[in-house]
């Protein structure tokens, strides 16, 4: 991927997060960031380096699956970078050597294990909406997505207004809300 990218992201600078983005560039910002969040906290915490390191693949993935679905364009290449070189550097404990290489040929002179580890930023990771399952009568029935800091009220309002949970219940009286937050809304007819 380094080398597929070389020339694109050659004199390109990481994205600072000092101008707003959205889309699928939001999407692997946000997840560049999930993933320095959990191999940090993977290595340091519980030492569990196999999840650490699947964390990277899903963040390669990503990359991949971005590369392959965005057109490259000034905002784009920012991002892609910034998320390169952080799987770099979050594999370079496993993978010295090849960390290094990767990291100097994409123009770095310092060793990358001379840079210092990289901090996620809180806003970055935070997700945008949530995925509840909503379910009448217990079984499942649909999936919505809501804001994360939404109150039960609304959930449970999103979850009855869905046009699918609707038909589920049809013009039987509701007895009873089960809002779980975060997780589901159970719907009892």
């Amino acid at each position: 991927m380094v080398h597929d990218e070389l020339d694109k992201l050659q004199g390109i600078a990481p994205y600072d997060g000092t101008e707003p983005i959205d889309g699928d560039l939001r999407a692997l910002h946000r997840k560049t960031h999930q993933t320095i969040k959990k191999v940090t906290e993977d290595i340091e915490q519980r030492f569990h380096f196999n999840t650490a390191i699947s964390a990277v693949m899903e963040l390669v993935n990503a990359i991949y699956q971005f590369r392959s679905e965005v057109r490259y364009g000034p905002a784009a290449l920012p991002v892609l970078r910034l998320a390169v070189e952080m799987a770099i550097i979050l594999i370079s404990p496993m993978v010295p050597h090849i960390a290094d290489e990767m990291w100097q040929t994409l123009g770095h002179e310092n060793s990358v294990v001379q840079e210092p580890w990289p901090q996620w930023d809180e806003q970055a990771v935070a997700e945008e909406q949530q995925l509840i399952v909503v379910q009448v009568n217990g079984k499942l029935r649909n999936r919505v997505y809501v804001s994360p800091s939404a109150t039960n009220e609304e959930v449970q309002q999103v979850a009855l207004a869905d046009e699918r949970i609707k038909t589920f219940i049809g013009d039987k009286p509701i007895r009873k809300v089960v809002v779980v937050p975060g997780r589901l809304v159970n719907v009892v007819v």
